[in-house]
């Protein structure tokens, strides 16, 4: 690998790349990305944070850290999530700009002259914006639309439809976005609510180098569910409304009531044993889901509230520490 330009000159880019489980295209992903950056005019640092892979990921990652002197591994304790790993490369990365891209292969390297490209023009956030997928069942494309079609009506931050964690950021709208350090993280959606001057890159995701994608539906459905409750108070709303629903068609049944009690009809009211049930269970519905609304919110705040770490780490290994630094053999891990 060659060395690190040490040039004056030369302005910083890091890039946080969280994998897990990725043996089978770490070292093509990696091959990639240095034959993309080693002619860009920058001092690159490379960050690969290991979310608890299982398998040889992390003996892959150890001897790419060895042998690059621009690589730094960062060792998770356990596996904490997507958003969690990219949240432990992005608070140790340095860098004038910083890149966040996924090592699977679909976040093609050969993007990256592009997006530095428009950083230098002066935006401060270069945002991807992956372009319909031929290879992704009809059910991940009605369900991904579906989710950026009612986040975006829900909320009050527009989040980016086909958006990725595959985006540039200049140092200031990093540390912005830093400061958040809420616990349920949907990273998009953060990087919208920060602001700052913005522009959208369109790609077409290349297919994996190597694997099976990590992204299962509870992954997608935990992360949904995320982002709904940490940017929207809508479904408290929801419930109000049919609360306030049931109320009018109560006031509705009392005057119908006394309409027939008032002109001397009250013998042809029904017995109603089919009616009252049926408001019973109607009323009882829209009293559990607005509970279950409000016992969301509540176990977001008791989550927060007890101020656990996103993330700890065990290790982290550098070509300058080919043994590592084992930080649970004389100290507790480091959380943050």
């Amino acid at each position: 690998m060659p060395p690190i330009a040490e040039s004056a000159g030369f302005k910083t880019v890091g890039i946080v790349i969280p994998v897990y489980n990725e043996e089978d295209a770490l070292q093509a992903f990696h091959s990639q990305l240095c034959e993309t950056i080693e002619s860009l005019p920058y001092k690159f640092v490379i960050y690969y944070v290991n979310d608890g892979s299982v398998d040889r990921t992390g003996e892959l990652l150890y001897q790419i850290s060895c042998q690059d002197p621009r690589v730094t591994t960062i060792e998770l304790s356990r596996n904490f999530g997507h958003q969690a790993a990219l949240t432990a490369g992005m608070d140790v990365v340095e860098g004038d700009f910083v890149i966040t891209m996924d090592g699977d292969g679909q976040h093609p390297p050969a993007l990256i002259p592009a997006m530095l490209e428009l950083a230098e023009s002066g935006y401060d956030l270069v945002l991807t914006q992956r372009s319909e997928e031929e290879n992704v069942s009809f059910f991940k494309r009605k369900t991904a639309s579906l989710f950026y079609g009612l986040i975006n009506r829900i909320g009050d931050t527009e989040v980016l439809p086909g958006g990725a964690d595959f985006r540039l950021m200049s140092r200031t709208a990093l540390d912005s976005l830093k400061q958040m350090r809420e616990y349920h993280r949907f990273l998009r959606g953060m990087v919208s609510w920060i602001g700052f001057r913005t522009v959208i890159l369109p790609y077409t995701p290349p297919a994996r180098l190597g694997g099976q994608s990590k992204f299962t539906l509870k992954k997608m459905f935990r992360l949904a569910t995320n982002a709904i409750f940490s940017f929207s108070l809508v479904p408290l709303y929801i419930g109000i409304s049919m609360g306030v629903l049931m109320l009018l068609l109560a006031a509705v049944e009392i005057i119908y009531v006394l309409s027939l009690w008032l002109n001397g009809d009250q013998s042809t009211l029904a017995p109603g044993w089919s009616s009252l049930m049926f408001v019973i269970l109607f009323a009882s519905g829209v009293l559990m889901i607005l509970l279950g609304f409000i016992g969301v919110y509540i176990g977001f705040i008791f989550q927060e509230v007890k101020r656990r770490p996103i993330y700890l780490i065990r290790q982290v290994i550098s070509s300058k520490q080919s043994a590592g630094i084992d930080l649970t053999s004389k100290a507790p891990p480091k959380s943050f």
